[in-house]
């Protein structure tokens, strides 16, 4: 099937052709027939599949008739990276169209995006709690909504949200159309979904399994030697973006100076950062201005980049769930990508339970090797050949050619009578 082969506006299918996009994925194959025919849907899929266009097709095309200047679609999204990449993703396709959109989300100041709000906007895509205090500010009228869409509606409620959700709903007229999307079902998103949809068609493609066109590898190695196994890794690596995943915010931010300090373009994204800081991050990753990006799991749903080439775990993630979503980042797309984990003493049960789900037991490589035949410098043995060759580099007597004698501490008793009392008395003391 083809995008001209669905009943969109050529406004809209303008806008899909500058887009690059061409043949529907299989998510939006399935998903946007039924939008369009206003039902309401489950949709069961993972980052990558395409499922932002999968809504954002289905909303410019009934944005085409009826109406201008209220806010008719509402997208509720986790995180501010993911809010901001809809929001891109509804301006690109809808750029031959006379549809608006703002992102609402916290972390920045409220006037932009009270200025949008005033001038009229169709497409409202927001994070719960911003929008919750532009609601009780009386800054944004959503009782005119047709359309509502929660986006990763599981990491919605791992992050807390579903109260603030409920009291969203509130606000909305009980006559909309309501798309619903998640990787997973946990019995809270069931319940909400139960709640909210309206007889729902279920749409599911490859739950949960990563991407098919993703490899992976796992590396043993000691926490103290993964910078080092790292940098031997960039050294044989193509030019293509890299996504570097760790713990701890501190962890990203001492990694990416330490890879700039290498020679190495890279930046850090991590929750600490003000949110100009964190967009530019992102932005730069995306346009080529940063070959590395070092986040924490704040971005592992929030960014669209389809050059990245290696997603690699410097620590190992929490949950099987946040591993799906880290490596999600590559393979999109239908191109190839490698996952790399570097697996450290504690490991073990999150390597079983990742396998698991995978249906597959993963590679392990040697971390002294990227690939079969590809050497990677392995810390350890050069410190031993370092320390090998040392009595040569210092001349064979142990100090460098020309330099004076040194003085040799004496393997003999103290000395003096002093000395001799106060070793008595601690061999006494002992």
């Amino acid at each position: 099937m083809k995008f001209e082969q669905l009943p969109l506006d050529p406004r809209i299918l303008a806008g899909v052709r500058n887009a690059g996009f061409t043949t529907p994925t299989p998510i939006q194959e399935q998903a946007i027939p039924l939008v369009l025919d206003g039902q309401d849907i489950i949709g069961l899929a993972q980052t990558g599949t395409g499922k932002t266009a999968a809504f954002i097709l289905p909303i410019l095309q009934r944005l085409t008739r009826g109406p201008l200047g209220r806010v008719r679609a509402l997208v509720l999204a986790p995180t501010r990276e993911l809010a901001e990449q809809i929001h891109q993703t509804s301006v690109a396709l809808g750029k031959h169209t006379k549809a608006r959109s703002v992102s609402i989300y916290g972390g920045v100041g409220k006037g932009p995006q009270l200025a949008a709000l005033r001038r009229g906007t169709e497409i409202v895509i927001a994070c719960p709690g911003r929008l919750l205090d532009h609601i009780n500010e009386g800054a944004i009228d959503l009782s005119h909504v047709e359309m509502l869409v929660l986006d990763e509606a599981d990491r919605m409620c791992d992050m807390g949200f579903l109260p603030d959700i409920r009291r969203i709903l509130k606000q909305l007229p009980r006559q909309r159309q309501t798309l619903f999307f998640s990787a997973t079902m946990p019995t809270e998103i069931r319940e909400l979904a139960d709640s909210i949809l309206d007889h729902p068609h279920t749409v599911q493609v490859d739950m949960i399994a990563p991407a098919k066109t993703v490899s992976h590898a796992l590396y043993p190695v000691p926490q103290g030697d993964k910078k080092q196994l790292l940098l031997g890794m960039l050294k044989q690596m193509p030019s293509e973006r890299v996504l570097v995943f760790t713990r701890t915010k501190h962890r990203a931010k001492r990694l990416a100076q330490d890879l700039e300090t290498q020679g190495y373009r890279a930046a850090a994204l991590q929750g600490n950062m003000a949110q100009n800081r964190r967009q530019q991050a992102i932005d730069g990753f995306r346009n080529g201005r940063y070959d590395i990006l070092v986040a924490t799991d704040i971005a592992a749903r929030g960014i669209d980049v389809s050059q990245i080439s290696h997603v690699i775990n410097f620590d190992m993630p929490d949950t099987v769930d946040a591993y799906t979503h880290r490596i999600g980042r590559t393979g999109r797309a239908e191109r190839s990508g490698e996952a790399l984990t570097f697996v450290a003493a504690g490991d073990e049960d999150m390597v079983r339970a990742i396998e698991k789900t995978l249906g597959a037991r993963i590679e392990r490589r040697a971390a002294t090797s990227l690939a079969p035949g590809e050497t990677v410098p392995n810390p350890r043995a050069a410190k031993e050949q370092a320390i090998s060759e040392l009595p040569a580099q210092l001349g064979g007597n142990g100090r460098a050619a020309g330099s004076p004698p040194r003085r040799r501490r004496s393997t003999q008793g103290p000395r003096s009578a002093s000395q001799r009392r106060r070793r008595s008395q601690w061999a006494t003391a002992r």
